[in-house]
């Protein structure tokens, strides 16, 4: 269920200092974004018995429902999507692979929403979460701010799409994949696709029907032949999981994964488009360069990548000398009140789904170890 901001009234006592929204409300968790993470916590924090609104919130930036996938291009189709596993106790309707995800997928979590009667405030942005001296957190935000005992941050990758610097400056259209709307407006040029994941493959195999493609990546691409069967699924998490437990920076997930074989895949290989050229050492004002070695195109689409969201949390401190945050599970490893959803090894649909119900029930443990009790209902 979502409802405007407007309505809610503040819950609990207030602080001491009031926002101009007026006095902070306070709940025992609350969640920070409203896509398949965010929604999965949300789910098990209702049904572990959290009040909604006294117990729990969940504040969203967006609009609407839909998380990234309502910002997705319309080009991408259920059937060319790579990889989705259905929200807990609701499976995804029988849907038309023709149909447009961020169509889908959106409507999907509103009927979510509404099915489960979540309590989701939209469209709230939080500006940063602090400490607060009787150890519960301050989440401020651009409707006032909350109080909460314990902080699920869901708020992926999407509004952070990841530019690398090279040198030199290209005269013609650069765009993110963030921004990429399909491949129509290409149609009859000559595009360079940079990156070496599944969205780079997406549009790879798009574009490459209608315009000339070249494709570069920084490293040599593997591609995953065999089926992503379940003890492979465990083993990349894995693989992820010791990372982040180091306090090292995330790495993008082809890297761990590969290239697997999906429709957009094997589309792009009957395309041949999948010749794949080492990164370039800089830009030109018309193309790219290796050495005295000059490429001429039309416009580069950066496939590159995005980073976790997580500039609102700068103010707690939480990221090591290694660069990145040391987890434990789902929780920072230096704060169990603290759980990052969709970050790391969870960084996926259905790692999604099982970080929310985790980080849930270490809540569950985290706040009866300590007064009050939870709001339940």
């Amino acid at each position: 269920m979502t409802i405007d901001r407007a309505t809610i009234a503040p819950e609990g006592p207030a602080r001491e200092d009031p926002t101009p929204e007026g006095p902070a409300r306070e709940v025992d968790a609350l969640v920070i974004g409203a896509g398949q993470a965010g929604l999965s916590a949300a789910y098990h924090l209702r049904r572990r018995g959290f009040a909604p609104y006294t117990g729990f919130v969940v504040l969203d930036a967006d609009d609407a429902p839909g998380g990234a996938w309502a910002h997705r291009s319309p080009s991408l189709t259920m059937a060319t999507v790579h990889g989705f596993h259905d929200l807990p106790d609701f499976d995804l309707p029988a849907t038309d692979p023709a149909t447009e995800a961020r169509v889908a997928v959106p409507g999907y979590f509103a009927a979510y929403e509404a099915r489960h009667a979540l309590p989701v405030v939209r469209p709230v942005k939080v500006l940063a979460v602090r400490d607060r001296p009787d150890g519960r957190l301050l989440v401020e935000t651009d409707s006032g701010s909350w109080i909460t005992r314990a902080l699920l941050n869901a708020t992926g990758t999407w509004t952070r799409p990841f530019l690398p610097r090279y040198p030199g400056r290209f005269a013609g259209r650069q765009l993110h994949y963030a921004d990429y709307r399909g491949p129509a407006e290409f149609a009859g040029l000559r595009v360079l696709v940079v990156g070496g994941g599944a969205s780079a493959i997406q549009v790879l195999s798009e574009v490459g029907a209608v315009a000339g493609t070249v494709w570069v990546t920084r490293t040599e691409p593997v591609v995953h032949q065999g089926p992503f069967t379940p003890e492979y699924g465990r083993e990349v998490v894995a693989r992820v999981a010791e990372r982040v437990e180091a306090g090292l920076p995330v790495r993008s997930v082809v890297s761990v994964t590969g290239l697997g074989p999906s429709v957009a895949y094997r589309r792009a290989e009957e395309l041949g488009v999948l010749n794949r050229r080492p990164m370039f050492d800089r830009l030109t004002e018309h193309g790219v360069a290796w050495g005295d070695r000059e490429l001429p195109v039309d416009a580069i689409i950066w496939a590159t990548g995005f980073r976790a969201e997580l500039t609102h949390l700068a103010p707690l401190a939480l990221r090591g000398p290694g660069g990145g945050i040391r987890m434990s599970g789902t929780h920072v490893a230096d704060d169990p009140r603290v759980h990052l959803l969709g970050y790391g090894p969870s960084a996926s649909t259905v790692g999604a789904n099982r970080a929310g119900r985790a980080a849930v029930n270490e809540i569950v443990h985290l706040l009866r170890d300590s007064e009050p009790a939870p709001a339940l209902v």
